[in-house]
């Protein structure tokens, strides 16, 4: 018995794929509509999205087979959707993030911050918290998660050392970072007959209490990093995905909306929101996991310890090991900075930007999109070269010449680039599309046409906690794929204007904090050991594990 069980745990995947296609078929049987037929499809990739019986990218193919077997689209309709301008932004911020990651330029920023933040506990983790929120709004969650987290770990190694596990003998450095500066000097005080004595160190607490305290705040750093990545992704555009799906189901839905989601209208509604956000989650947090003794936190008052020093060494070691600042990295700061910039001054809304000026179309509005500012930096950084150009030898081939790579390589470029997040990205489009072509979502708005009896707000309220819910088991992208244009025929139909609902929906499906499985930051710092799935899910803290930790 138990080994057929076990069979169909190991089989469950091609159980699902076959046998859920099967049960849902009498429903566009029995009704043969089209509104049916493309609530068969919706319901189908829910599913496989929701156990993930197959890849998502795979599952999110099925419009391109289904839609035109069910004459809901022409198969040609259907593929266009599959790149679009949203897909080509998706692309361009992709390889201008890569060429950031790939020379390194994401961990000096991170490395210079922390130096200036310092170490007490308090500031440490608003720290990591804001470097970590900045990085994610134009590199990705999860290569944000994967940096920071080991530096936080190895800072908070140096800070959970006992002095007598310190190398505190004259003349000896601590191998484990392999510091160059040297160590802080010992204290100490002189004795009536001349002799030097070191003084001994305070009282210490009891071990287990002390590693209780250790363990409670490093917990709270790796919650800290993979909280602000979340956070972070939400205040650009093209932060984190669902930001983007937003804008592709808004120029889909309503393809007359003057371009009203692009980077800088964006970033002026998410940008206050994620600062917000990151504040409540820093003081959240530190309640948590440092305990209410705030002039203990912050370091009013104490003294440094050796711990402190020893871990301000590890960040100042890391940022010299870096060395200065390449041609390299100087040129992808001088291209993401005007990338940025351009961003913002494409389209304003307040006053005429470069685009309405230079590439007007009949209306006077921009024929220039966000997506085709990211192509152009990053084609620019496929041309200029990483070195200042030379007569360098190639030293494999001597007395020959050879160039300097350029900033940006394909073979870096298709190694790092997520191809299956745009297959999902098209596919939330296409089903966006069909819906509106079959007639379901008009159907499904005049079904939820009751909702108008409660207040705006309560009704936002109650569909963002249905979208917190929902992606903390599934994608956030297949969650807002599936939900937003659901919302946006329910506010057409009982009169509320789309994005009140639509804007922070999105934001909801980026803030899944409570599951390792929710988002890739989150399994990250999973992995890296010492927390538990309740420690997400957190519960008051009991008396006595919510005091700062002390770093002896």
């Amino acid at each position: 018995m138990a080994t057929y069980w076990q069979a169909l745990w190991a089989y469950r995947f091609y159980l699902v794929v076959l046998i859920l296609p099967i049960l849902l078929l009498p429903l566009p049987i029995l009704i043969p509509d089209k509104k049916v037929y493309c609530g068969y499809s919706i319901i189908l990739m829910a599913l496989f999205w929701s156990t993930e019986a197959l890849p998502l990218a795979v599952t999110a193919l099925l419009p391109i087979v289904l839609f035109p077997m069910m004459d809901i689209m022409t198969a040609s309709k259907v593929c266009l959707v599959y790149f679009n301008d949203t897909n080509i932004l998706f692309i361009g911020g992709l390889m201008v993030a890569i060429a950031v990651e790939h020379w390194n330029l994401h961990k000096r920023i991170a490395l210079q911050v922390l130096l200036i933040v310092g170490v007490r506990p308090a500031l440490l983790m608003l720290g990591f918290m804001l470097v970590t929120a900045f990085l994610s709004m134009w590199i990705s969650n999860t290569a944000t998660t994967a940096m920071m987290v080991p530096i936080a770990h190895a800072v908070l190694q140096q800070l959970h050392r006992s002095p007598k596990d310190q190398d505190l003998e004259e003349g000896r450095d601590n191998p484990t970072f392999q510091l160059q500066e040297a160590g802080p000097q010992k204290e100490v005080t002189r004795l009536d007959n001349g002799q030097v004595q070191p003084v001994p160190p305070g009282p210490l607490k009891p071990k287990s209490q002390r590693d209780q305290e250790q363990l409670r705040f490093s917990q709270g750093m790796s919650l800290c990093v993979c909280y602000s990545a979340s956070i972070g992704g939400i205040a650009t555009l093209t932060g984190t995905t669902p930001n983007l799906v937003l804008q592709g189901q808004v120029n889909e839905l309503f393809p007359k909306n003057d371009n009203v989601v692009n980077f800088a209208s964006w970033f002026a509604f998410a940008f206050p929101t994620m600062i917000i956000l990151l504040l409540f989650a820093w003081l959240w947090l530190q309640v948590l996991f440092l305990g209410f003794n705030f002039r203990k936190n912050f370091g009013i008052g104490g003294q440094v310890q050796e711990q402190e020093k020893a871990a301000f060494q590890v960040i100042k070691q890391q940022h010299k090991q870096l060395g200065p600042m390449t041609f390299a990295e100087i040129i992808v700061t001088f291209l993401f900075v005007l990338l940025v910039l351009l961003w913002f001054t494409r389209e304003p809304g307040f006053f005429l930007g470069w685009g309405d000026l230079a590439f007007p179309d009949h209306k006077g509005e921009s024929i220039v999109s966000d997506g085709t500012v990211a192509i152009f930096i990053s084609i620019i950084m496929f041309i200029v070269p990483s070195k200042i150009p030379g007569l360098t030898q190639d030293p494999g081939k001597p007395g020959k010449l050879k160039a300097p790579p350029a900033i940006l390589s394909w073979k870096t470029v298709n190694e790092k680039m997520p191809w299956n997040v745009m297959l999902l990205l098209g596919g939330g489009f296409a089903l966006a599309r069909g819906s509106e072509e079959s007639g379901l979502s008009a159907w499904l708005g005049q079904k939820l046409t009751p909702l108008q009896d409660l207040p705006a707000s309560a009704i936002t309220f109650i569909l963002c906690l249905l979208v917190a819910t929902f992606t903390e088991c599934t994608s956030n992208v297949a969650t807002t794929t599936l939900f937003l244009p659901i919302l946006a025929s329910m506010a057409q139909a009982i009169c509320l204007h789309p994005l009140y609902v639509m804007l922070p929906c999105t934001l909801a499906a980026s803030l899944a904090f409570m599951l390792p499985v929710a988002t890739p930051p989150n399994a990250i710092v999973f992995s890296f050991g010492g927390l538990k799935v309740t420690d997400m899910l957190e519960k008051p803290v009991p008396p006595g594990q919510g005091r700062q930790p002390d770093p002896c």
